[in-house]
């Protein structure tokens, strides 16, 4: 077996590359920090020079997200990018893609807010991701890589989801895994897909009429309330199915913990290093990595958490996962967070001492 080549890169560099590699037929986009190294290294990169990928700047993000509506509309494998204020943005138009069914995919590289806030790392979005921040009753898969390796990994994932379930799916970061450098093995190469292997694979798509197949109409919109509530049910018990069968979560010295430590993203990485320092410490603590923030590994925290002396959810926001950590554990368990705000990244210290100041 051949060795995989290693390379050294930024993690949005990563997210373009393996885009490349994943067979995407297009990208869509507008520069904004800290994820502008996503458009760049495409354009840098000319991918359409080599595998026929489409790669567009847009006038705007509004323009970008429906230019994705418009190719996962036609079964195409279709992806944006931006940051905070960018993806808030783009909500209208995931909601349509969400009431369509259509399988596009947007990354999240997050800076601080509200408003135009700061260009440092944040993970403020918890909420609008997790909760569909556009009108309606609707989900979004939402993966939260926590390594460079996984901003890679993660996009031929979210569209494995998005399409299996004809749904949008998310990658969440943030500025801190956007922007660091770490080695990572891209992807093999795979083919775009021919029209024919589209038809097969989207036969909803609006393709045209070929082999006397009849036209398909992709629509959001119902008049009938009968029918508007139809288009929901069906939608609820998809989302029942995703959360059923899509969990995604990573453990790390829970096997004999006390106390667990809660994270996601790149506040799971420096919660990481603080169960080292803990546990030097003599304080017995585990970490809970929610990789999939929807559909979120509620049973499975509850699980983890019974019995244990406390629990505490590292965040860089001002409290929002917890949230989700308190419905999950249900009062069983003491529940504390710890976070900072305004770009600041919080150091492994910080959450030690949160740990013994409010659990112990």
């Amino acid at each position: 077996m051949a060795e995989q080549e290693v390379t050294l890169m930024k993690g949005n560099e990563a997210i373009a590359r393996a885009a490349v590699r994943c067979g995407v037929d297009g990208y869509f986009g507008y520069p904004i920090t800290p994820q502008s190294e996503i458009i760049e290294t495409l354009a840098l990169d000319k991918p359409w020079e080599t595998t026929g990928m489409v790669v567009l700047q847009a006038e705007s993000e509004v323009a970008a997200i429906n230019m994705v509506y418009g190719a996962a509309g036609a079964g195409k494998r279709a992806f944006t990018s931006s940051s905070s204020p960018g993806v808030a943005l783009m909500q209208e138009g995931i909601s349509y893609l969400a009431g369509a069914e259509l399988p596009g995919v947007f990354v999240n590289v997050q800076r601080g807010g509200p408003g135009l806030g700061t260009i440092q790392p944040s993970q403020s979005d918890y909420f609008q991701a997790t909760r569909g921040g556009g009108n309606g009753d609707y989900h979004v898969i939402v993966l939260a890589p926590a390594s460079v390796q996984e901003m890679a990994d993660f996009v031929d994932l979210a569209f494995t989801l998005a399409f299996k379930y004809r749904n949008p799916a998310m990658i969440l970061s943030d500025g801190v895994i956007g922007q660091m450098m770490e080695k990572v093995v891209l992807p093999p190469y795979k083919p775009r897909r021919t029209e024919e292997e589209i038809m097969e694979e989207c036969p909803w798509a609006t393709s045209g009429r070929r082999n006397s197949r009849q036209p398909n109409i992709i629509t959001s919109l119902e008049l009938k309330p009968e029918e508007m509530e139809k288009r929901n049910v069906h939608l609820q018990a998809k989302y029942e199915e995703i959360q059923k069968n899509e969990v995604r979560y990573e453990t790390i010295q829970c096997d004999d913990a006390e106390y667990i430590i809660v994270a996601f993203g790149s506040a799971a990485r420096i919660a990481q290093k603080a169960i080292e320092t803990a546990r030097a410490q003599g304080i017995k603590v585990g970490l809970f990595r929610p990789i999939t923030l929807w559909p979120f590994p509620a049973g499975e925290i509850a699980g983890l958490a019974h019995g244990k002396k406390g629990v505490l959810v590292a965040e860089i926001n001002a409290g929002q996962m917890v949230q989700d950590v308190r419905l999950a554990i249900n009062g069983e368990e003491p529940v504390e967070y710890f976070g900072r705000l305004g770009g600041i990244v919080p150091e492994p210290d910080e959450i030690v001492n949160a740990l013994k100041t409010k659990l112990m």
